[in-house]
């Protein structure tokens, strides 16, 4: 990923490998991705990649004298009527383009793009065999995209190991990892999503997964989910649950927001270099991948006794 003396693409070449690899149009409704801040004609050499374009994440950016930020998260979810720099996001663009360095957002089309989010989580925490958790219906024929992943996993291991396996393989958070489910029981599926994701307990369920990966987890969906497998497995009676599922499943493992997304960076970043290097007319580019922990939590103060 050195690019040492070879040739600059422009800001407009970068964004049109990153929209090829991960299409806006299949991006959800609701979001706001693309170029944020930049000028397509203007020269990149470097390119962080980071979660959050937060003030730290600038800092960061302009330190190491990058030309395009790309974050997952958007700077501006919803409409605004000024990007003055007397706001904090108005200050994020004004020292950005001051600097010479644009923004780019890949959100929920990172998500559902092959190697992104979800396929990150998946190869982290040992998911194979996998497919999308909820395929895209526009992509019938590109069986690869869609919303989250569920597979198997190489061999069965207890709640415990795996959500150990989970909580060593991601950024360490305040959070932590926390578990709903008997942690001694075997669990041999699982399914992932990066970021919030008990909107999808029923394409869990649908999938069968033993265990599901995921973040922001919320008290009610959680309780609702965890009750409904418990009744699910005393009514089941000697012939086992009527879906296959195993008793008392699906689990659930919480993560952080933030460590759920950030395996995609390396990804992300590997794919643009190795991208723009198959067309040597576009030039090359040096990636960085940011490691700062932007999740927002600072501390944990466990409960006397725990």
């Amino acid at each position: 990923m050195d690019a040492a003396a070879a040739s600059a693409p422009t800001l407009a070449d970068v964004v049109a490998v990153l929209d090829d690899l991960y299409p806006p149009s299949t991006a959800e409704g609701w979001d706001a991705v693309g170029l944020v801040a930049g000028d397509p004609a203007a020269e990149v050499r470097k390119v962080l990649f980071a979660v959050d374009p937060v003030a730290e994440v600038v800092d960061e950016a302009l330190a190491w004298g990058a030309d395009l930020v790309v974050a997952h998260h958007p700077l501006f979810l919803r409409g605004v009527h000024s990007v003055a720099a007397t706001t904090f996001k108005g200050a994020v663009v004004h020292r950005l383009l001051a600097a010479g360095c644009a923004l780019h957002v890949a959100h929920t089309n990172a998500d559902a793009a092959p190697r992104g989010v979800a396929d990150a989580l998946a190869d982290l925490v040992g998911v194979v065999d996998r497919r999308p958790l909820v395929a895209r219906e526009a992509d019938a024929d590109d069986a690869e995209r869609g919303i989250g992943r569920v597979g198997r996993l190489a061999e069965p291991v207890t709640l415990r190991a795996f959500a150990e396996r989970v909580a060593a393989a991601l950024p360490a958070t305040a959070q932590g990892v926390r578990v709903a489910g008997d942690l001694d029981a075997l669990v041999t599926t699982a399914a992932v999503v990066g970021g919030s994701g008990d909107s999808l307990f029923d394409a869990v369920r649908a999938a069968v997964a033993d265990v599901y990966v995921t973040a922001d987890l919320r008290h009610h969906p959680a309780s609702e989910l965890r009750e409904r497998a418990a009744f699910e497995a005393r009514t089941a009676g000697p012939a086992g649950s009527p879906t296959g599922r195993a008793a008392g499943t699906p689990f659930l493992v919480d993560v952080a927001h933030f460590a759920s997304e950030w395996p995609w960076l390396a990804y992300a970043a590997e794919d643009l270099a190795d991208r723009l290097r198959a067309h040597a007319g576009e030039g090359t580019v040096t990636t960085r991948v940011s490691t700062l922990a932007t999740d927002p939590w600072t501390a944990r103060v466990a409960s006397p006794g725990r």
